[in-house]
């Protein structure tokens, strides 16, 4: 008998392993709760820093998991793109338990983050104000996927500041 493939059986099957790997790792950054362009997908998660800007009042009680100062919180979040490693500023002002302002500042280093985090900023205080701290988790706004997750790093912070 001749064999007629030159490649050993395993390295096949580990192959067509690793194939359906990547399928389903793809197949995970298909959902997204706002329309828009994809970003490409995320390749590490560095921290967040934070510092709370003031805080003022006294806890205000809320039927959420947490309860959280009145008063306006900062904190720095990090994302990496396949460019660069990049961060955004979050700025959140906190009443009742509630967002009530969102302010978020970029210094892109990427021409490409330049956009995403531009179309980010538009789009970030309609998921945001008037929702509960406990309740912000954003997975893509405004077509920026990869933005959000540094959004998110720096809300995590921010929910420890102000936590009662």
């Amino acid at each position: 008998m001749i064999r007629t493939t030159a490649v050993p059986r395993p390295v096949r099957i580990g192959t067509a392993l690793l194939g359906v790997a990547g399928i389903a790792t793809l197949a995970g950054c298909a959902g997204g709760t706002t329309t828009g362009d994809a970003a490409p997908a995320d390749t590490a998660a560095p921290a967040a820093s934070s510092a709370p800007t003031s805080t003022s009042g006294a806890a205000a009680g809320s039927t959420g998991t947490g309860s959280y100062k009145d008063g306006e919180y900062e904190a720095t979040g990090q994302y990496a793109t396949p460019e660069s490693v990049e961060t955004i500023d979050v700025t959140l002002t906190i009443a009742g338990d509630t967002v009530t302002a969102v302010e978020v500042t970029g210094d892109p280093q990427a021409a490409e983050s330049k956009r995403y985090q531009s179309e980010f900023i538009g789009g970030i205080q309609s998921e945001v104000v008037g929702k509960k701290l406990d309740e912000i988790s954003v997975s893509k706004v405004a077509g920026s996927s990869l933005t959000s997750g540094g959004f998110n790093k720096a809300v995590d912070t921010i929910k420890s500041e102000a936590a009662a």
